[in-house]
């Protein structure tokens, strides 16, 4: 087994690997640079249908995820020192820095909810973390944990070719990534900007932060905000 192991619970397993065995991701899982488990959480109701969900305590619409059948599964996978992550439109936003973060890791366990959510007293008993891919609401947790694996997938050693792709990306320096260019040098009547065939590397550098920085002042306030204070003597 590979060293990053991500164990998924879900009541739709079905859905894996799905996008995550095609492309970048899917060709290090067949290279064993990571695994893949998921668990189906149906598997561990006492229920005569296999239900998992309940009725919402005060009331409401919806149905919630019983706490005793989600301890279950939970107990039932081997943490092995990894994270217990629950993906939650109302946890803490996910980052690049937090994806780098868990890709140093020996993995995660991820808890997808369903329905209206997951009783409460067993993300408080279990200690889940709660992350959040966005500020939108999916129909399940699976997306969000498929977009949170791949995040950390491509940050394994090996399974992105060059390194230094990974370094310029957008958020890794706390900006947004400049615009990229190729051939040909001119399409339908615009070209491709004269410094960049330059040939005169330090230029493009310089010419490539100073759109970078463009941007995340103009597309992303709350990170250019960040960023000044984070190096708040630099002149921009």
């Amino acid at each position: 087994m590979s060293n990053w192991f991500a164990s998924v619970l879900t009541v739709q397993p079905e859905m894996f690997p799905g996008p995550l065995g095609m492309s970048l991701s899917g060709k290090a899982l067949a290279e064993r640079k990571w695994s893949l488990e998921t668990v189906d959480m149906r598997a561990f109701s006492t229920t005569r249908y296999g239900s998992i969900d309940d009725t919402p305590a005060g009331g409401g619409p919806g149905m919630v995820m019983r706490a005793d059948f989600v301890a279950a599964a939970v107990d039932s996978v081997a943490r092995n020192g990894r994270p217990l992550i629950l993906l939650s439109p109302r946890g803490v936003p996910f980052t690049q820095a937090r994806a780098r973060e868990l890709a140093h890791g020996p993995g995660a366990v991820l808890v997808c909810g369903r329905y209206e959510g997951i009783d409460e007293r067993v993300i408080e008993a279990r200690a889940m973390q709660e992350i959040s891919m966005g500020d939108y609401v999916l129909s399940g947790g699976e997306l969000a944990a498929m977009a949170l694996i791949d995040a950390c997938v491509r940050l394994l050693p090996g399974v992105v070719g060059d390194d230094q792709s990974l370094d310029e990306e957008s958020f890794e320096d706390g900006l947004l990534e400049y615009p990229h260019y190729t051939r040909p040098p001119s399409w339908e009547g615009r070209d491709i900007p004269s410094i960049l065939m330059s040939g005169h590397h330090q230029r493009i550098r310089d010419w490539r932060r100073e759109r970078a920085i463009e941007l995340t002042k103009a597309r992303r306030p709350d990170m250019w905000d960040a960023y000044l204070k984070r190096a708040p003597k630099t002149k921009h």
